[in-house]
């Protein structure tokens, strides 16, 4: 009876570990926050899902927080602010796309605190890339931290075909999980 149900169990343990080997490489990878940049989103050490393949299926969304290639060696964690076409402006701690207000709810609770600095400094796209709106197959990206955070103020747009994916869940500390949508 032992033995009939090791072999019955055997073959389904081998098709989980395949599947959990498969979902793992080409689904979804798991990230590490590193640094301060994405704060009060998210914090050093909190460890996320990201989806690698939503982008096969969906559109970018503006304010999707993304992983990505920066370099050979590094991967950064940002929130997408602008998509190719957009024409960006950043006025009175206010983002204007394409002339219109766009409210950044998410950072509303930080951006009043210190009433005589804004917390994202003024800017225009073309003032920081020189282009007047963003080129097609390229985002705009900044992190929440606004004013400590390597971003697309510094090193510019983010050639989409460096995407990674999308941070689907936040899930350590387990007292901080969370998904995004």
């Amino acid at each position: 009876m032992k033995k009939r149900y090791i072999r019955t169990l055997t073959p389904v343990i081998i098709v989980a570990v395949v599947l959990a080997i498969i979902f793992r490489t080409h689904l979804f990878a798991s990230y590490v926050v590193n640094g301060e940049s994405m704060e009060p989103t998210l914090y050093d050490g909190n460890l996320l899902m990201v989806n690698k393949v939503v982008y096969n299926l969906t559109d970018i969304d503006r304010f999707d927080i993304i992983v990505f290639h920066a370099n050979q060696q590094n991967d950064y964690v940002k929130r997408v602010v602008g998509l190719p076409g957009d024409e960006l402006v950043y006025e009175n701690d206010k983002l204007y796309v394409n002339g219109e207000y766009v409210p950044e709810e998410f950072l509303e609770p930080f951006q009043n605190v210190n009433e005589h600095q804004p917390y994202t400094e003024d800017f225009t796209l073309e003032g920081i890339t020189g282009s007047a709106k963003v080129p097609e197959g390229k985002l705009f990206v900044l992190g929440d931290n606004r004013g400590d955070s390597l971003d697309s103020r510094n090193i510019g747009f983010i050639n989409i075909e460096q995407l990674v994916g999308k941070v689907d869940i936040k899930y350590w500390p387990f007292s901080e999980v969370s998904a995004n949508s």
